[in-house]
């Protein structure tokens, strides 16, 4: 459902505005991780939240047409920081191989499920050029499997805020890639940069002391 959701939201939206709505997982993960490690909520975590939650109102402001495609990139947001937090507990148990390969391998197969019964499985869906399939390699292997398992095995030593944290540079170099790959972005694109740029390192210096 958070990739159903993360990729609707770009087909909806646009790149810039979905990365820039994902910085709120930390948000959610100040308020879950509690819940499921019974500890108290730490103020600055929600505050750093609160920030994010300050530059979402400016973007539906500024992009009021795409409120569709923000609900969807909040409930992706949302999920993440709920997979997350459950992955922590997770990985203190289990090896982080052995959970990326199951979750993984059951999230396609539900994906799968999904693309047959909504009737987008025919013969144009697997007609790729080579570039593609080159281009599916990578995301599928370095920038899925090998991120995933990194980012589960992490969480034996660091808390899925602080891995939050860090996953809320995606909207920085995903904004840039987007520019360099697709060739545009929207003109406040660089707004949000600047934004996500500011939240992260603030955010980082608050959170390692």
């Amino acid at each position: 459902m958070h990739w159903l959701a993360f990729f609707g939201a770009i087909k909806t939206a646009n790149v810039s505005i979905t990365l820039a709505i994902m910085s709120t997982g930390s948000f959610f993960t100040a308020f879950l991780e509690p819940i499921f490690y019974k500890r108290k909520i730490i103020w600055y975590e929600v505050v750093f939240g609160l920030i994010v939650v300050l530059g979402l109102y400016v973007i539906f402001q500024v992009e009021g047409d795409y409120s569709w495609g923000i609900l969807l990139a909040l409930i992706s947001s949302f999920l993440g920081a709920l997979f997350s937090v459950i992955n922590g507990k997770l990985a203190v148990r289990y090896n982080a191989s052995a959970i990326s390969f199951y979750e993984l391998f059951f999230g396609v197969c539900c994906i799968s499920l999904y693309l047959f019964f909504s009737g987008s499985f025919d013969a144009s869906f697997f007609t790729l050029s080579l570039s593609d399939w080159g281009y599916l390699f990578i995301l599928a292997s370095a920038c899925t499997a090998y991120a995933f398992i990194a980012s589960v095995h992490v969480m034996k030593w660091i808390s899925p805020y602080t891995v939050m944290l860090t996953i809320n540079m995606e909207p920085v170099y995903g904004i840039v890639l987007a520019l360099i790959i697709l060739g545009r972005v929207r003109e406040y694109g660089t707004t949000v940069l600047l934004r996500c740029c500011n939240y992260y390192f603030n955010g980082c210096c608050k959170r390692n002391y």
